[in-house]
């Protein structure tokens, strides 16, 4: 297990390193001038060159990318051509809220997902509606979940905000930049009920994609898990049908599960910035639409680093986790 873990963590490192090579060269192959954007259109050819010979843009290519790794690994982006500030200072601040919306669908999306999964495996009364609901969610594309939900939760029930991430209060800053964490924290109760519901419905729209796959996932290997001969004898001594799914078949079934769940996970980072755009959250997604609009280069280098390193680390902690939860593994892998 721990020659596995130290595996899983070295080609978790060749990966990121690969990760970065593949970042430099897109940039590096970019039409766009980064140097020409960073002065200006009016800036002078000479201005320009010099500015470029500063900057090393005209060493060799194996230069450029050893000083752009030092930096990524003492964690220097550049500067942003929009803010004028350190891209990591603007990824700091940024990521606090995508990371917050994103954990919370995260948790919605494998609640739902396991749902979903065990309520059409079962059968019975209501499994075809479950599995009606799984097929018609699997077809609906996240901006228009939002923009349903938008409509049924906030304006004609007026349950839920719709943009945002908190209604107009004083709050104490920090420490973590969640608020939901933060108000736990400072025991103000206002505080968490606000930033609760602004982030109730985002997160659900953003999970609802997710929670289907990793049902229907879990769906087919519980039932694949249910003809076996040990699930058999489990119903031959009389036990519920909910205890046998439950304590037997289950966790043989989450194998394939937590892949699926690993993959659908690292995909709401790229779902998020849809979402962020429809509910006009302040996280990653809409600083990256602003990056794009105004060609802010170094920005979009820096969120691509990002989403990609915690696309990478969320899989490895999969594959450790599948090893954990399932002992046939380990001997595999030991």
């Amino acid at each position: 297990m721990t020659g596995f873990v130290l595996r899983r963590l070295l080609s978790l490192l060749g990966v990121l390193l690969v990760l970065s090579l593949a970042v430099f060269v897109i940039q590096t192959v970019l039409p766009a001038d980064p140097v020409r954007a960073s002065l200006g259109a009016n800036a002078s050819p000479a201005l320009v060159e010099q500015k470029r010979e500063e900057l090393g843009y005209n060493d060799p290519l194996t230069a450029q990318y050893v000083r752009f790794l030092g930096n990524v690994v003492q964690g220097d982006l550049s500067t942003s051509l929009r803010t004028k500030r350190p891209v990591t200072d603007d990824l700091s601040r940024f990521a606090k809220p995508t990371f917050e919306l994103a954990g919370m669908a995260a948790l919605l999306a494998m609640g739902l997902g396991l749902v979903l999964g065990v309520s059409s495996a079962r059968g019975g009364r209501g499994a075809g509606a479950v599995r009606l609901v799984m097929l018609g969610a699997a077809s609906a594309p996240t901006f228009f979940v939002a923009i349903v939900g938008i409509l049924l939760f906030y304006r004609k029930l007026g349950w839920l905000p719709a943009s945002g991430r908190l209604d107009r209060m004083r709050i104490s800053t920090g420490p973590t930049g969640l608020y939901t964490v933060d108000s736990l924290l400072h025991g103000n109760w206002q505080w968490f009920s606000s930033a609760v519901r602004h982030l109730v419905l985002p997160a659900f729209c953003l999970a609802v994609g997710p929670a289907v796959a990793i049902g229907r996932v879990l769906r087919g290997a519980l039932l694949d898990v249910m003809r076996l001969d040990h699930v058999r004898t489990a119903r031959s001594k009389g036990l519920r049908e909910r205890r046998v799914i439950l304590r037997h078949g289950l966790r043989n079934a989450m194998q394939p599960t937590l892949s699926m769940a690993g993959l659908q996970v690292g995909l709401l980072l790229t779902g998020v910035v849809v979402v962020e755009l429809v509910f006009a959250w302040p996280g990653l997604g809409l600083y990256t639409t602003q990056a794009i609009q105004q060609a802010d280069f170094p920005a979009v280098i820096g969120i691509v680093l990002v989403m990609g390193a915690a696309y990478v680390v969320i899989n490895a902690l999969v594959d450790i986790g599948q090893v954990i939860a399932d002992p046939r593994l380990r001997a595999k892998k030991a």
